[in-house]
């Protein structure tokens, strides 16, 4: 496609689309044409950027949505990745709470605008690059960036890859440093729980100060913040099980099978709490003569199963409860130290340089390694620690027709929790060096001239890591004169130590020592950026007004390698491949802001923003990246805005270059009679099962325990394309001093989309198409041709179809005086309209349609109340998010009524906090967050991308000492 005719569409469109959204406002315009010659004071206007043209005054056609640094940290949160996570256009795909559910990410708080995928997402300071904290990608850690001298933060949606970039396919996060550092600040935060032993704590220091008669400034930034562990059996409301357990209040057909009506409110699990897997447990399960577990001594007692029971569930019974190994917020630590100095070289060039290090430590806990079903756990009738109880009972075994069938061995089943449960270590280290030029060339082209690298070192340590082979050798145990040792005479020779299983605490602390070891990775990241750009905002003048341009050029190199350790093989530990890739991309662009109509009725300003990039990707050769927008300033009043964008995004080098790694998924088998009974119209589901070579009556229960596959990258991705346009309008009455409202449309579209797809999607997938199994999911499953069991599912990057995206945001501020002081108050809300992903190339209207569901609710808001008088202040912030379901409409399409849990409710929380500013410099705040101390949705935990949205911590209590001289 010809540039020329790309652009003659998007002037089309912008057009077309400014048109019909004046027609909304024409009346409110109108009516404040009749008010202008009344007397009013001035409004402070709305002013934004998404623009490397400096317009004084003015609004980009792009939409913005500012917050202030002050306002990012006015609640109890020590991270802004925090603050971050809860405005309404992010998604919580990465917060502190849901981070270490990936091997290596522990800690991170990567953002996602648009709930798109974090990928998608660019993140900047001060408009230049950052270099990554997730090796393979280019997502940015946000804590890394210094809070303390955060001036703003620029969320802008649409049309910004062109100005920044690729990666901005949703859009941009700019953070925007405060520039000249003057004087002493320092504050310490310290916030407790109510009803937990969580804590977190945040003190920060920076100084600044001019120097040689003002020309230049330098100053000096530390941070650290901190938040302890806590679990889910730190609190009460988390500390409850619950499992999905069949309905058994049904009729029953003629052969005694339910009679599922697919009414929700007849469903077909019951969410029940107090219930969970009665045949595993920490002291070891095993099925002989009924189900029995170890009393801590070694001796035997029955399991008790209750009488709700389904499959290997069961309620109010002998459970064990999983909640014991979830993690709601991990231990978390960081230290921040940033330097930054500018210089006036002379009154046309200024030096700037800033320099960091970010050190960030998070320990992750999760469950230990265990045994279900497993042949590796199964212990033999002369084991060293066996009591004798489970030797008669073992003796005493018949067979299913009653006759004698005495046992020599048997299987447990165990939890390995008194081994030690499994900890991740990781520790990041981040250094980043800006250094440039900016100044004035001749008498009205800006420059800025400038490097960056910055580079990113994790070490992840992996802790309690069972070593298959040695635990083999310390189960096998026998009695040597009376002792306790290896069978195996070279693992004895070797310093194998036998271990006692029968019962919750029995291994040795040298047994311990001898299974479990330490597998250490490491990766390193480095991001080199060299560029430069011209500005001019007034290049020559047309009829109405001045023309802008900005052009430029980037070279930029990325580099990341994998370090694995060389002992994982053969333990609990995944087997994971050393990922090592890199890419370089040569960018020039250009930017022109044309006014096209001014002083005209109804047209104050009609501006026409252009924007192009032309980018050289090593990996994927050229590509174009563009936008168009329009500004159309009606009156003093009301502004339309609109722009239209396409972009690509090139794959990252884990994308691209992930090496095969060993990886479990927890999945259900959609092929077995137990899920297909349970759908309304499960046809096309079960053809595809035959297909597959899937007996109709196949339902074994194997996948009661995690399936083993493969995950990594794919070396024949293309880069995926996206289009996006934006239209909206900005509405200040004169008859409202105070007053600024702005709604957007926004809507954005991804063709040939980079997915990693869940491998429970990848199970669906396979046998829901209407086109059969050809298709390139079943292609990544393996099945045993004899038992028809999943043996592996491979987890490779695809350009999956399509991803679509709408929506409208709505920003309405108001600020006022009352009751001797100034109020301000602030809604921010997003209505999210549609959310669909496309699945198969070859069905285009097939898709799921995730609006509305869990992670993806159709509206959410954020409003704020500042009010202050004299040296007093206080702030409240109500959040909101609209119930969800938890399943989409298509699930509920195949099966109407899966669960009696189908929903999450409306969800209010709500944030307070006073401040008293003493004359001294010393100010003091005290605050609480939840404040009503609001419980999670029924059952969930905050610790998945669907909940993480949702406050797990409680009520939370913090103050907050600062001193500014």
């Amino acid at each position: 496609m010809q540039v020329n005719s790309i652009l003659t569409k998007a002037i089309r469109f912008a057009l077309v689309g400014s048109a019909v959204t004046a027609t909304m406002g024409i009346s409110a315009a109108y009516a404040a044409d009749q008010g202008d010659a009344l007397e009013k004071q001035e409004v402070e206007r709305i002013s934004v950027t998404g623009s490397r043209i400096i317009r004084e005054g003015a609004i980009a056609p792009t939409p913005v949505t500012v917050i202030s640094g002050e306002e990012l940290l006015s609640t109890g949160v020590t991270n802004i990745g925090e603050a971050l996570n809860q405005l309404p256009a992010l998604g919580s795909t990465y917060s502190l709470a849901n981070s270490g559910r990936f091997i290596g990410t522990s800690g991170l708080n990567l953002l996602d605008l648009r709930n798109m995928g974090t990928a998608r997402t660019l993140v900047l300071v001060n408009g230049k690059r950052h270099v990554s904290s997730s090796a393979g990608t280019s997502s940015v850690d946000v804590n890394t960036i210094p809070s303390v001298w955060i001036d703003k933060v620029e969320v802008i949606t649409g049309g910004a890859s062109a100005i920044y970039g690729a990666d901005a396919v949703t859009g941009v996060v700019n953070f925007i440093l405060k520039k000249d550092i003057n004087g002493l600040e320092v504050s310490a935060t310290k916030g407790w729980a109510g009803d937990s032993p969580h804590s977190k704590d945040r003190f920060s220091l920076s100084y600044g100060t001019d120097f040689n008669e003002g020309k230049g400034n330098i100053a000096l930034a530390v941070e650290y913040s901190a938040q302890d562990q806590l679990k889910a059996f730190d609190r009460d409301q988390t500390s409850t099980s619950f499992s999905s357990l069949k309905n058994t209040n049904r009729p029953k057909d003629a052969d005694g099978n339910y009679i599922d009506s697919n009414d929700p409110n007849d469903p077909d699990k019951i969410y029940t709490a107090n219930a969970g897997h009665y045949s595993i447990s920490n002291a070891g399960t095993f099925n002989l003569d009924g189900w029995k577990t170890f009393n801590p001594d070694g001796s035997l007692r029955d399991v008790y199963r209750g009488t709700n029971i389904d499959g290997i569930y069961c309620s109010d019974c002998d459970f064990t409860n999983l909640n014991q190994f979830v993690e709601l917020q991990p231990e978390f630590k960081r230290y921040n130290f940033n330097l930054k100095t500018n210089y006036q070289i002379n009154d046309d060039m200024n030096a700037y340089f800033e320099a960091k290090y970010v050190n960030s430590q998070s320990t992750d806990e999760g469950q230990p390694a265990f045994f279900f079903g497993n042949p590796d756990n199964t212990v033999k009738i002369d084991n060293a620690f066996i009591n004798p109880e489970l030797v008669a009972l073992m003796q005493a075994h018949k067979d299913k027709d009653g006759n004698p069938a005495p046992l020599d061995s048997i299987n447990i089943r165990r939890f390995m929790t008194d081994l030690g449960v499994r900890i991740e270590d990781d520790t990041r280290e981040t250094q980043r060096y800006v250094l440039g030029l900016e100044g004035l060339m001749g008498e009205d082209w800006n420059y800025d001239v400038y490097a960056v690298y910055g580079q990113t070192d994790l070490e992840r340590v992996n802790k309690n890591n069972l070593v298959k082979a040695n635990y083999r050798h310390a189960l096998d145990s026998v009695r040597v004169d009376g002792v306790a040792v290896c069978r195996d005479e070279e693992a004895r020779k070797a310093g194998c130590v036998p271990v006692d299983i029968f019962g919750f605490g029995r291994p040795s602390q040298e047994a311990i020592d001898y299974i479990n070891t330490i597998s250490t990775g490491t990766s390193v990241i480095k991001q080199t950026v060299l560029g430069g750009s011209l500005t001019n905002s007034a290049l020559f003048e047309l009829p109405a007004g001045m023309v802008g341009v900005s052009t430029g050029i980037e070279y930029r190199k990325e580099q990341s390698e994998v370090f694995e350790p060389d002992n994982a093989e053969g333990t609990f530990f995944n087997v994971l491949g050393e990922d090592k890739g890199d890419f370089d991309v040569k960018e020039v662009f250009a930017e022109i802001n044309l006014p096209l109509l001014a002083d005209l009725p109804m047209i104050r300003q009609l501006d026409l923003d252009l924007a192009v990039r032309f980018a050289d990707y090593s990996t994927i050769g050229n590509a174009t990246t563009w936008k168009a927008g329009l500004s159309w300033e009606v009156n003093d009043e009301l502004r339309v805005r609109s722009t239209y964008a396409e972009a690509i995004r090139a794959p990252n080098i884990s994308e691209l270059y992930g090496a095969a790694s060993q990886d479990f998924f927890s999945v259900k088998d959609s092929c077995r009679t137990k899920y297909l009974d349970e759908l309304a119209h499960p046809e096309v589901r079960k053809d595809n099962c035959a297909s597959l070579g899937v007996p109709a009556d196949f339902n074994s229960d194997y996948d009661s325990k995690k399936l083993e596959g493969v995950s990594g990258g794919n070396r024949d991705l293309k880069a995926e394309e996206s289009t996006s346009y934006t239209v909206g309008v900005i509405y200040q009455p004169s008859f409202i001093e105070g007053l600024s409202i702005s709604t957007d449309y926004w809507n954005i579209s991804i063709e040939d989309s980079i997915s990693s797809v869940a491998a429970q999607d990848i199970i669906d997938r396979c046998v829901d198409s209407s086109t059969g199994i050809d298709n390139e999911y079943c292609r990544l499953i393996t099945r045993d041709p004899a038992s028809h069991e999943i043996t592996s599912i491979k987890q490779f990057s695809l350009n999956i179809a399509a991803l679509e995206a709408a929506g409208i945001d709505l920003d309405i501020g108001y600020n006022f005086e009352g009751f001797g002081g100034d109020f301000k108050t602030n809604l921010i809300a997003t209505r999210l309209l549609k959310r669909k992903d496309f699945s198969f190339q070859d069905e285009p209207d097939t898709f799921e349609e995730n609006a509305g569901t869990a992670g993806y609710a159709k509206w959410q808001a954020n409003w704020t109340l500042n009010y202050s008088i004299d040296n007093w202040s206080a702030n409240w912030r109500t959040r909101f998010i609209e119930g969800v379901n938890l399943y989409t409409s298509r699930e509920l399409e195949r099966n109407a009524n899966p669960s009696s849990n189908l929903a999450y409710g409306d969800y209010f929380i709500s944030d307070v906090a006073v401040a008293y500013d003493f004359d001294s410099g010393i100010s003091l705040k005290f605050g609480i967050d939840n404040l009503f101390d609001r419980d999670l949705p029924y059952g969930a935990k905050g610790t998945n991308v669907e909940s993480a949205g949702y406050d797990n911590i409680g009520r939370f209590f913090h103050t907050t000492v600062s001193f500014k001289f």
